[in-house]
């Protein structure tokens, strides 16, 4: 029984750490009004038909703190990450030059620092709350090995060691959200 208790334990930490990784994850997606390789990992375009990132197809790298360079491997994959950079979300217009294309990313203005510290605070409650139902499982497993014969005693050791792993990986969570908040507002 103290195997399955441990493994149970084990798992939570596995997972909890998969949803942390996440909302790192998510949190990068977030532009703060400077310039990331990361801004384009969501952006696909049409190579030799199939949907493919930008960066298989294209080397990116940052000019400077608000300037990103991408120069395509094929000269003709110009026009399709330019079009699919425009149907994105980035609200950024791409200037080429027929060998490269920069992206100047604007500063923000106050307003839409305020809307992105909101998306930045939605995305780290998402995974708080996906932190509680990694626990809520783990005790429900942990009830049933109790049923199953394990002791009583191990089972509630066990959920205190649930909820220390919970407040450990949300206040992670709260710390990502507090430094990108930051990140966002610092001008």
């Amino acid at each position: 029984m103290e195997e399955e208790i441990s493994l149970c334990l084990q798992m939570a930490d596995e997972s909890m750490n998969a949803t942390l990784q996440r909302a790192v994850q998510d949190l990068a997606k977030i532009r703060a009004g400077k310039a990331s390789a990361s801004m384009l990992d969501n952006i696909r375009v049409d190579y030799y038909g199939s949907s493919t990132p930008v960066g298989q197809v294209a080397s990116v790298n940052t000019a400077d703190a608000r300037t990103l360079v991408i120069k395509p491997w094929e000269k003709k994959m110009i026009a399709e990450i330019e079009k699919a950079i425009r149907n994105s979300d980035l609200g950024i217009n791409p200037q080429n030059d027929g060998e490269i294309i920069r992206l100047v990313i604007p500063q923000l203005s106050g307003d839409r620092r305020q809307e992105l510290v909101k998306k930045a605070k939605v995305e780290a409650e998402n995974a708080r709350v996906k932190v509680r139902n990694i626990r809520k499982e783990t005790n429900e497993a942990l009830r049933k090995l109790q049923k199953d014969g394990a002791p009583e005693d191990a089972i509630k050791k066990a959920e205190e060691e649930s909820q220390t792993l919970t407040n450990k990986y949300i206040k992670k969570v709260d710390d990502l959200v507090a430094a990108k908040e930051t990140e966002i507002t610092t001008v």
